[in-house]
């Protein structure tokens, strides 16, 4: 039996895959010259001329030349995106990461998406529950919130399955505030339940509304899970959009 036919068809066929896997790799990529350079707590906005035009970009902070040529990986585009931090706004700016310098963590936490835009490192814990938490604050328990939707901090994150799209209420202590990242403050409550050694112990809020850490608030929100926010900022649980009083 003449293989010459399948041989051909094979080799067309690898030589096809490559160059999709080639794209899909690049499309999560920009390439270009640095043309100016603002740095902000723990990130590096960077305007970049591109091959297709001009392009902000931010990274976890990294000391970066005007005319240098870099390539930030795993860049995700976000639109009409505001930095607290440069008090202004952008049509859009991709965050990412350096290519070669490995993905970063900003310590404490989203952003990019990041922080003073997301960039001032983002809040809460990566790939939660577990590293990247608020640290566990000695702290006298709190007693839990009263009512049908009422969950102590360990009952959210230990029972997010069953409450994911559900609305809560927690009384917990700020322990940890990341303000005005992406248009909202990023609050890590505690209240005595849980435990440090799996995550179970702290819960990470998203609101309008401010508070100091050391504050007892009562929060109330929906239970989101599985959220990513940005490249390598993904959260097991969360509770977005709450509202949040003393």
């Amino acid at each position: 039996m003449n293989i010459l036919p399948r041989l051909a068809g094979l080799a067309l066929a690898v030589t096809l895959a490559l160059p999709l896997a080639a794209t899909a790799q690049l499309a999560n990529s920009l390439q270009g010259e640095v043309l100016e350079v603002l740095n902000v707590d723990s990130y590096t906005y960077m305007r970049l001329k591109t091959s297709s035009g001009e392009a902000w970009v931010a990274v976890t902070t990294a000391t970066i030349a005007k005319g240098a040529k870099v390539t930030i990986a795993n860049a995700t585009p976000m639109d009409n995106f505001e930095s607290k931090a440069l008090k202004r706004r952008f049509d859009r700016v991709y965050f990412g990461q350096i290519a070669g310098a490995g993905p970063k963590v900003a310590a404490g936490g989203p952003p990019p998406a990041m922080q003073g835009g997301m960039p001032n490192g983002m809040p809460g814990a990566m790939h939660q529950p577990g590293g990247g938490a608020a640290p566990a604050i000695a702290t006298t328990p709190v007693p839990k919130a009263s009512g049908a939707d009422a969950r102590t901090v360990a009952e959210v994150v230990q029972g997010k399955g069953k409450l994911k799209d559900k609305t809560v209420l927690v009384r917990a202590r700020v322990v940890k505030v990341n303000n005005g990242i992406m248009g909202k403050n990023w609050l890590h409550l505690q209240d005595g339940s849980g435990k440090a050694q799996d995550g179970s112990n702290d819960l990470l809020v998203t609101s309008k509304d401010s508070a100091a850490v050391g504050d007892i608030v009562t929060a109330r929100g929906t239970v989101r899970t599985d959220v990513t926010v940005g490249p390598g900022y993904a959260y097991a649980v969360i509770v977005e959009d709450a509202s949040v009083k003393k």
